[in-house]
């Protein structure tokens, strides 16, 4: 004649056809309001001075990006604005980092307060995970903030095998946060070496325009 009594707190779904019909819902939705249209796509600046990230300030990806940054451009400033990546607090820190940045860009005073140019682009992102880790960059949420975005967004979540809603909202996929950084700042070596080349080549038109001068 026991009895037992059971309050339930949350609810989550089981199994991969669950989640991948949550998945497929949200994409249809943005795709109707021509949020994944590639007419959308912004083109990365060539040479960007300053680069948001937006990722978790603990994680290995942001050491990762800041560490090719620094490798290849030196010169490029990194704003780090950062958020919860995983969780139920995820969705709300992605959105609340995002729509920091946009009053950033619009306003030009950084969300800290200080007098840091404006970033010209974004890398939004974490590192590798389960499922149920990346699934804040498959909500809806997120996904639109990242289509407001005043600037372009490289969205670079998970490994090269995985893909998210954001990698369709945002102007650029990258396999990992560290392709990120590797598309988007140029090596500083590597210009050098052809503006030297450059340099040659028109120091060797110069000449030649000049010899047929003389002749």
């Amino acid at each position: 004649s026991g009895k037992m009594q059971f309050v339930v707190t949350a609810i989550e779904a089981d199994g991969a056809g669950l989640w991948q019909k949550r998945f497929d819902e949200t994409k249809a939705r943005l795709e109707k309001d021509g949020l994944l249209d590639p007419a959308r796509k912004r083109v990365l600046p060539r040479f960007p001075r300053t680069v948001a990230v937006i990722t978790s300030a603990e994680g290995a990806a942001l050491r990762d990006v800041l560490a090719v940054i620094a490798r290849r451009n030196p010169g490029v400033h990194v704003a780090v604005i950062p958020a919860a990546v995983q969780g139920e607090a995820a969705t709300e820190s992605l959105v609340a980092a995002l729509d920091r940045l946009a009053r950033w860009v619009h306003g030009g005073v950084s969300w800290r307060g200080d007098a840091m140019p404006a970033p010209e682009v974004l890398i939004i992102g974490r590192g590798g995970g389960s499922r149920e880790d990346l699934w804040a960059f498959n909500e809806e949420a997120v996904a639109r903030a990242v289509a407001r975005s005043a600037i372009p967004v490289i969205s670079a979540v998970g490994h090269e095998t995985d893909f998210t809603i954001c990698d369709f909202v945002a102007d650029v996929r990258a396999p990992t946060p560290s392709a990120a950084a590797e598309i988007l700042v140029e090596s500083k070596d590597e210009l050098e070496r052809r503006l030297a080349d450059g340099a040659r080549h028109l120091r060797l038109v110069g000449e030649r325009a000049r010899l047929r001068w003389r002749n």
